[in-house]
């Protein structure tokens, strides 16, 4: 430990990140909500557009402030486009299953990105993955299974939905990983928006055609991007400040914000099954990151 690095600052980083983390969750969950809002009454493809737009003018913002090039030429390369093609795939099936299904369940479906990735990782990469984490991977997606009960009458098709954005988010993540490290965080927010303003211009073709928004449509739009840029930048500063094996389980409280609001906002009743395999997906999630925290924890 370097005396940069004392207990009190450690600590005191940890609680800041953690608070951070919380506070982008919290932001996230009422993103989700507005967008399920508006578009009961606007084109999903055009709410998409509307919301990237507004998105892609305040991190060009950020990056004119910081001096940055808006296009940069490793934005072209294989890896980034490969991350673009799974930002298009997670924004729109993400963004189709809050507004076709709930916003308990997608949130709870969301919540297997990170095993998603580890289990990727060890295919991909060959990240060393032992029997235990394996089993606990399993664990997530039986999660999954109880979330989407798929044997059961309550099953709905439009639930895949949530599962193939969640794959589009997981890929996302694996390539953000591989990104050009010259590639700063507000560039990267930049491209996201931008491919989904791609999306949102492929589902108009298909749910078109676009109307006028509201002055209300407008102003919930308008409080869904200041709200998702300041979710992104508290993720971001949030995993910058303290420990990650601290500071990332906090992801996880999306799901109890994300109910929450489901319940508060559209009054919907998760069933049993569907809160049990949001919590065995959350069990399993976290059981992960403290294996994997073990593991890199040098031994006394």
């Amino acid at each position: 430990m370097t005396l940069a690095s004392s207990p009190d600052t450690l600590a005191s980083g940890n609680m800041r990140g953690a608070a951070l983390m919380v506070a982008a969750m919290v932001l996230f969950a009422l993103e989700d909500t507005l967008l399920k809002d508006v578009a009961t009454r606007l084109p999903v493809g055009e709410v998409m557009m509307i919301f990237g737009i507004g998105g892609m003018a305040v991190f060009a913002g950020l990056i004119k402030q910081r001096n940055e090039r808006l296009l940069h030429p490793a934005l072209w390369s294989r890896v980034m486009l490969i991350r673009t093609l799974f930002e298009i795939m997670g924004r729109v099936f993400f963004t189709l299953s809050l507004v076709y299904t709930t916003l308990s369940s997608t949130s709870a479906i969301l919540q297997a990105t990170p095993i998603v990735v580890t289990a990727a990782g060890a295919i991909i990469w060959r990240a060393p993955v032992g029997a235990l984490r394996w089993m606990l991977i399993i664990l997530g997606f039986v999660g999954v299974l109880m979330v989407l009960q798929p044997t059961s009458g309550a099953f709905s098709p439009l639930s895949i939905l949530a599962v193939l954005g969640m794959l589009g988010f997981a890929g996302r993540d694996l390539a953000t990983r591989a990104a050009p490290p010259v590639l700063s965080y507000a560039q990267l927010g930049l491209y996201g928006f931008a491919a989904l303003v791609l999306s949102g211009a492929g589902l108009l073709i298909w749910d078109g055609p676009a109307t006028l928004p509201s002055a209300l449509d407008l102003a919930a739009l308008s409080g869904a991007i200041l709200v998702g840029v300041s979710a992104y930048t508290c993720l971001t500063f949030a995993m910058r400040m303290g420990e990650l094996s601290v500071v990332t389980p906090f992801r996880y409280s999306r799901l109890l914000f994300g109910m929450a609001m489901g319940i508060l906002a559209f009054g919907e009743r998760p069933d049993t099954w569907e809160i049990i395999g949001g919590v065995v997906i959350v069990i399993a999630g976290l059981s992960i990151m403290l294996t994997s925290s073990k593991r890199k924890t040098p031994a006394n």
